[in-house]
């Protein structure tokens, strides 16, 4: 294992890409000491301010400090992207570990549920669940979950139907082990390096669906989001472009972060691809 992880340190591209998203979980952790101040406090006589000394990523249409409202971005950004992902696969895992383990008509059954889902336009039935029960994070983390997790279903699904007859299930299952113990503790931890990777990639695809449901705004109005404040510095544009262009680079930095990051996963899970590049 230790020569596999030498892989993703070898691989300057992913380990830049952890230090940029771990940069970024710093700052999300740290935010109300490094931000210098009140996101919410608003300064008439500080409107559109360009970046300078005082104010480092300039000001908004209010006068709101557009570094300080950043910060508290990413944070509710990476929390979307983390908990919506971690769900998604939790979700995905019980639904296809169940179907490729017992198969037949469960299977069948389950891998249906799976396609209704896969086939729904997805961003279009995240704006429905959002705009019916009303634009809130927690609302926005249930709606990309229900979107996302079929992808690690099938992924989890195709994992298992190729584990479940290696000899070492079989020798469990002859040992007595019940279902639950094979499912859980002897196929899954084998069929969770896929897994993963898939994982770390829907964290991404989470902060980018929550950017632009909020900047159709449908964001959560209480909450300062990276993808609220693009909707928010939309009309000022044009005079105010600073506004809009720190925090559609932090969302640039935090997908592209995630996505190297699991590419550097894929690397230490699947070696002999590495061999044969």
């Amino acid at each position: 294992m230790d020569s596999h992880w030498r892989l993703y340190f070898h691989n300057w591209v992913s380990v830049l890409g952890l230090a940029i998203l771990v940069l970024l979980a710093l700052v999300a952790t740290l935010g109300p000491a490094l931000a210098p101040f009140d996101p919410q406090d608003i300064g008439i006589a500080y409107r559109a301010l360009p970046p300078g000394m005082v104010n480092w990523m300039g000001t908004d249409e209010l006068g709101r400090d557009v570094f300080s409202r950043s910060i508290s971005g990413v944070r509710v950004s990476l929390l979307v992207g983390v908990v919506a992902a971690a769900a998604s696969t939790l979700v995905g895992i019980v639904v296809g570990s169940l179907a490729g383990y017992f198969g037949g008509v469960f299977d069948h059954i389950l891998m249906r549920i799976t396609e209704v889902f896969q086939v729904i336009p997805q961003f279009f039935l995240a704006v429905v669940l959002v705009a019916l029960f009303s634009a809130s994070v927690f609302n926005i983390i249930v709606a990309i979950a229900i979107l996302t997790w079929p992808v690690i279903a099938r992924l989890t699904r195709s994992e298992f139907l190729s584990l479940k007859t290696r000899q070492y299930v079989d020798a469990a299952r002859l040992s007595g082990a019940s279902d639950a113990r094979v499912i859980f503790r002897e196929i899954l931890p084998n069929a969770m390096g896929p897994v993963i990777v898939s994982g770390t990639l829907l964290v991404g695809r989470a902060m980018l669906t929550e950017a632009g449901l909020s900047f159709l705004g449908l964001g959560d109005p209480s909450r300062v989001s990276l993808g609220v404040m693009l909707y928010q510095s939309r009309p000022f544009i044009q005079f105010a472009w600073w506004a809009a262009l720190f925090p559609g680079l932090l969302i640039f930095l935090a997908v592209l972060s995630t996505n190297l990051v699991g590419d550097g996963l894929n690397d230490v899970i699947n070696p002999q691809m590495v061999e044969e590049r």
